[in-house]
């Protein structure tokens, strides 16, 4: 292991009780739940670009983070040095998987030819890196948003050589992303969306769109990369209308163009904040129309409207997600992607560590008190007495289409007026989710 972190040692879970800010106190790894450790209920990683590549600036001010690569001058000694940062940084908090961008690993050169050279150097440190501390791809994705030949979009783009750049850049980091072992592939359409109709030929940027996934279908196929594809909505920023405003949204694009059998959905949290819904929304959407994959875990500030991209501290939120997580069945190529960052005023490298375990003790108690409502039947169970209406009489007859208009009429003419409805109970239902929280 490198020792680029000496201050930090290896985070070993202490329980509730510890008052080690270098400790966990809800996750314990290797605790056998249900026949496996809960590290592979929870599949944690590490967002390479926000742990490693991101340096606390924002549009007001430079950078803030102190980080031991800073000094270096050359970009490719810098990406090897975040090689070993993120080992060090995986094992000692017991994470097993790691995510990133193109860009996040490797620089961008002249042209792409170099910029593949670089990458495929930095990508055999990762390699090797992977098989001696037995640490796992996620998912990879390309950074179609960050050079200035995006500033239209990448596969939405009015500029036909900017769709072809993207998809040789795509091209290549999903043969990386195969190479390492990857076991997803995300788009997160950064700029693929629109400021204003008044230049825009939306119907052609959404074809186009469709096209670029069916591309990249035919060519994971042709080299075995039998992983699922990932979408990521987001309503806005960079651009004002996005065309993955949020998993309804991208349910109706994959259905016209016959794409939901090779995509799910990676739910962000404070995504789903700006598409103006919460993240159980976005996940049960996901969970009912066969799309649930993965989530990228953080939080945002509800006084602030952009994406803040903070750790997750939420107990509320955390239970709400993996509640959603355990009702799908669990992950299975999909887990728990820290999209997240310290603020800008935590500048030191240890409160990379403070965060993440902030974070990953979040989710542990949110899993544990998800699983314990779902053994217990408490919200099932309510809802399944709510809706009973609909297992007998005339409620049997709609669900299995045995009625229609004619027949509903003749039926309430019969009837009468509604006399009674059940109470919803939504604050004994919050009471009893307290109850939960809390014992």
């Amino acid at each position: 292991m490198a020792d680029l972190f000496k201050n930090v040692p290896v985070i070993k879970y202490e329980g509730a009780g510890s008052d080690n800010p270098f400790a966990f106190k809800y996750y314990n790894p290797d605790e056998m739940i249900d026949g496996k450790p809960m590290r592979d209920h929870l599949r944690f990683a590490m967002a390479y670009w926000h742990t490693l590549v991101a340096l606390g600036a924002d549009q007001f001010g430079v950078g803030t983070m102190d980080r031991p690569w800073n000094a270096l001058s050359n970009p490719m000694d810098v990406a090897k040095m975040r090689v070993e940062a993120a080992f060090e940084i995986m094992n000692k908090l017991s994470i097993d998987y790691f995510c990133f961008h193109d860009r996040d690993v490797a620089p961008e050169a002249d042209t792409l030819s170099e910029t593949n050279k670089n990458l495929d150097v930095i990508v055999e440190l990762l390699k090797q890196g992977m098989k001696d501390n037995n640490k796992k791809l996620l998912w990879g994705t390309a950074s179609l948003f960050g050079n200035k030949r995006y500033m239209h979009g990448g596969a939405t783009s009015c500029n036909a050589d900017v769709f072809a750049f993207a998809a040789a850049q795509v091209k290549k980091a999903m043969e990386v992303t195969n190479y390492l072992g990857g076991e997803g592939y995300v788009f997160w359409g950064g700029r693929e969306g629109y400021d204003t109709l008044l230049n825009t030929d939306m119907g052609l940027e959404l074809d186009n769109l469709a096209r670029f996934f069916h591309m990249a279908i035919d060519y994971a196929d042709e080299i075995g990369f039998k992983v699922p594809f990932y979408i990521e909505p987001k309503p806005k920023e960079p651009t004002k209308h996005q065309y993955d405003f949020d998993t309804a949204t991208v349910c109706a694009f994959l259905q016209k163009y016959n794409l939901m059998d090779r995509f799910k959905m990676n739910i962000e949290t404070n995504h789903a904040t700006l598409a103006t819904h919460d993240v159980q929304h976005e996940l049960r959407v996901a969970r009912i129309n066969g799309l649930f994959g993965s989530v990228d875990a953080n939080q945002g500030d509800m006084l602030i409207g952009w994406d803040t991209d903070q750790f997750p501290t939420d107990i509320y939120t955390t239970t709400k997600v993996m509640y959603e997580v355990i009702m799908a069945g669990g992950f299975t190529t999909g887990g728990l992607n820290f999209d997240a960052k310290p603020r800008r005023a935590s500048s030191d490298t240890d409160d990379i560590f403070i965060a993440h375990i902030a974070g990953i003790d979040a989710f542990a108690k949110g899993f544990k008190i998800a699983r314990r409502l779902i053994e217990d039947g408490v919200f099932e169970n309510f809802i399944a007495d709510r809706y009973s209406s609909y297992t007998t009489g005339i409620g049997k007859d709609i669900v299995e289409g045995k009625v229609g208009f004619k027949e509903l009429e003749a039926y309430t003419l019969k009837m009468g007026e509604v006399t009674t409805n059940k109470s919803g109970r939504q604050e004994y239902l919050e009471t009893l989710l307290n109850k939960y929280m809390f014992e």
